[in-house]
C-alpha cells in the first residue's frame, strides 16, 4: 500500500476512492488527522493530509512524528509526500513540478527523531540520498508515460515558516546552492529514512520565491497555478499507481 500525503492546495486528494477512515494513535501524540483509505484504479492507498482537512495546522506545529509512525503502523511500503514550493532557480517556472534529489533544512524546533530519551540508542540515519532513488525513477517513468511536465532533481530548502521569506534570505538560499523553498520537507524526509520507508516528494511551484517576481513588490500567487499543478499531480498518481499495478 502506498501512502500520500498532501500539503497546502491539497487537503483531500479527489482521485481517491474512498473506503474508510480511520483515526490512529500513536507513542508520539496525534496524526494531523485521521487516515483516509482507498483506491486510486486497482490500488490500495492511503491519504494523510499534511495541515489537517481544515488547513489548521501550520508548518512548524505539524507532528511529523506522528504522521510518520501511524503511516508505518499500517504497513505502508512508499510515501509520496505532495507540497507546494516557490521556485529559486530561474529555469523552475510556476505551474511546474519537480521531483527533488536533495534538502538543506533551516528549521528549528522540531522534533527530528524516533530515538531519543534515556531509554532508546542514539540512532545515526545516512542521509546521503534523503529521497528514495527508485520511486524517484518510477514517478519520473509515470510522468514520461503521461506526458506531464516534469523536472527530475533539485534541491529543497526547507525554511521555518509560517512567515514566507524575506529576499535576502532567498539570495542566502540561491548561494547555498538551493532551487526551491517550502516549509514541510523536513523532518518528515528523515523521520521516513528512520523508519525505513522509501520516500520521495512532489514539488508543487506555485510562486516565484521573494524578490525574484519581475516587477512585484510581493509574492504574487496564482490560483490557477496551483489548480494546474494539482492537475497534474492527479495524473502522475493515477498513471504512477497503474504502472505498479500492471508491473
Amino acid at each position: 500500500m502506498l501512502a500520500i500525503i498532501g500539503g497546502s492546495g491539497l487537503a483531500t486528494l479527489p482521485i481517491l476512492e474512498i473506503t474508510h477512515r480511520q483515526v490512529v494513535r500513536t507513542p508520539f501524540g496525534d496524526p494531523s488527522c485521521a487516515l483516509t483509505f482507498g483506491r486510486i484504479g486497482q490500488e490500495n492507498v492511503v491519504f494523510l493530509a499534511r495541515h489537517g482537512f481544515g488547513h489548521s495546522i501550520a508548518p512548524h506545529e505539524i507532528n511529523s512524528r506522528a504522521n510518520i509512525w501511524a503511516l508505518h503502523n499500517q504497513g505502508v511500503r512508499g510515501i509520496v509526500s505532495i507540497g507546494s514550493v516557490g521556485s529559486i532557480a530561474v529555469n523552475l517556472e510556476t505551474g511546474m513540478l519537480v521531483v527533488p534529489d536533495d534538502i538543506i533544512d533551516y528549521t528549528w524546533g522540531r522534533k527530528h527523531t524516533f530515538f531519543e530519551g534515556p531509554d532508546k540508542p542514539v540512532v545515526h540515519v545516512d542521509f546521503t540520498q534523503p529521497y528514495c532513488p527508485h520511486l524517484r525513477a518510477r514517478l519520473l517513468a509515470a510522468a514520461q508515460s503521461a506526458g506531464v511536465p516534469i523536472v527530475d532533481g533539485g534541491v529543497y530548502a526547507v525554511a521555518q515558516g509560517p512567515r514566507l521569506e524575506s529576499p535576502a534570505e532567498i539570495r542566502r538560499l540561491e548561494r547555498d546552492g538551493a532551487t526551491m523553498v517550502g516549509m514541510t520537507g523536513m523532518p518528515e524526509a528523515a523521520l521516513a529514512k528512520e523508519m525505513g520507508i522509501p520516500y520521495a516528494h512532489v514539488c508543487m511551484v506555485v510562486n516565484k520565491a521573494a524578490g525574484l517576481q519581475p516587477g512585484a513588490d510581493e509574492i504574487v500567487f496564482d490560483p490557477g497555478v496551483l489548480q494546474q499543478c494539482k492537475s497534474r499531480v492527479d495524473v502522475l498518481l493515477e498513471t504512477l499507481l497503474g504502472i505498479s499495478a500492471s508491473a
